[in-house]
């Protein structure tokens, strides 16, 4: 039997506190009064995926907005009162969830929490900014028309996920931005910003019966329930196609992936360092290696895991001459069919679990990456008590556990590329 005693270290999870708010709210706390500063890290499930198809880009919009002005702040005097008291606040959205970021000085702490009160309850959502944010919107997508790396990113998640909210784009199209309107971010407000979605959690000087005081006032007024699209289980497709969009550029950029593992399959940590061992590890990893460090086909390549609610993925991305784009897809294919075939090597497998385990305490080094490990392992499912359990797991990790891991993330080899440039040779 794998040996899982704990690895010698001073428990996280043991400084985490469980807060519960007279409001129903629950957050994850951790006190540290080493600085007078407060950050938390909220977020809504939802995300992009629960934008209509013909509003892409809704969700990107509204957490673009939020922070606009509020209750009675215009745009010009919430950004204001935020400088004037240094409190940093700023919402983001990705395919699953819209975010919130805040940080504040302690001496600050009810002027700082009553601004972001007004930007999660009275957000204004003018015109004025409205057509500010879907203009910088659309500026960037016009860009990123001849850019190759956008170019193969968003031809990589069409094909991936065809008719599926992942596939669709999350910063919206050109042509149809401009059709939201003010009554489309007022209901997709409604509908995703609900006590019932929403994780929080927080570091800093604040005790417990004073957080859940701000928590209460900030977030106890939002509707009890969310009004979400159910989004259904994606397996990604294309795996086998290589797609090409010309673009005159030197270089062509190369997307490629294909189906990954789910985080509560028992093989997921395996394959976390299977994936560090083919292309997470920098440096150390085969794809740097031979890609790069053996034949100098290109400055960077490298592969990484990416696991959405509904979805899991392992992909990868590198950029290379157009003449040398078949040779390096060549190459970075019989690495990953290698390594299913044969998995890692013991040397490979020691250096890979001292890496993972080692630099772990680096995600911890500062109150916005803690706050920010506490939001994801509650946005997935998982307890506090696995802060203390992550670098056993890694540790479990043995050479037929590697194997095994290694056969169910790269499989036959087989990929979905995307490639944006004028390759040859393809």
């Amino acid at each position: 039997m794998t040996d899982l005693s704990p690895i010698p270290e001073t428990s996280r999870a043991a400084s985490v506190q469980e807060v519960r708010t007279p409001g129903g709210l629950t957050a994850w706390l951790v006190e540290d009064y080493a600085v007078p500063l407060v950050a938390a890290q909220f977020a809504f499930r939802g995300g992009a995926s629960q934008d209509p198809l013909d509003r892409p880009g809704l969700a990107t919009l509204l957490g673009g907005l939020l922070d606009e002005g509020a209750g009675p702040y215009d745009s010009g005097a919430f950004h204001e009162a935020m400088d004037d008291l240094a409190v940093h606040l700023h919402f983001s959205v990705d395919r699953d969830h819209l975010a919130g970021h805040f940080q504040t000085l302690t001496r600050n702490l009810d002027p700082a929490f009553e601004l972001l009160r007004l930007a999660v309850n009275e957000a204004r959502l003018e015109q004025g900014p409205i057509d500010r944010v879907v203009s910088q919107l659309v500026s960037s997508l016009k860009r990123e028309l001849k850019e190759p790396d956008a170019v193969a990113s968003r031809m990589f998640r069409a094909a991936a996920f065809p008719g599926h909210a992942y596939g669709r784009a999350a910063r919206g199209e050109i042509d149809t931005l401009s059709n939201i309107t003010r009554d489309d971010l007022v209901a997709m407000r409604t509908k995703m910003m609900a006590r019932d979605n929403l994780v929080i959690a927080v570091v800093g000087a604040i005790d417990a019966a004073t957080l859940a005081t701000k928590l209460d006032m900030v977030f106890a007024g939002l509707p009890e329930r969310a009004s979400l699209l159910e989004i259904p289980p994606a397996v990604m497709q294309g795996v086998g196609e290589r797609l090409v969009t010309d673009i005159d550029v030197p270089q062509a950029t190369i997307r490629f992936g294909r189906p990954g593992v789910e985080r509560d399959d028992p093989d997921f940590m395996a394959a976390v360092v299977v994936n560090h061992i083919l292309g997470g590890g920098a440096f150390t990893a085969r794809l740097f290696r031979e890609v790069r460090e053996k034949r100098g086909l290109a400055y960077s390549v490298y592969s990484h895991l990416q696991n959405y609610d509904r979805a899991a993925l392992v992909i990868g991305a590198t950029s290379t001459k157009n003449e040398r784009a078949a040779e390096s897809l060549q190459v970075i294919q019989e690495q990953i069919v290698d390594l299913a075939e044969n998995g890692p090597t013991e040397e490979e497998l020691a250096k890979a679990r001292k890496f993972l385990i080692g630099s772990y305490a680096l995600r911890f080094d500062t109150s916005n990456k803690i706050a920010g490990n506490l939001l994801q392992l509650q946005l997935e499912g998982r307890p506090a008590a696995y802060l203390d359990q992550r670098n056993r797991l890694v540790a479990a990790v043995d050479l037929e556990s590697a194997k095994r891991a290694a056969k169910k993330l790269l499989g036959d080899g087989r990929l979905l590329v995307a490639l944006a440039g004028r390759p040859t040779g393809m």
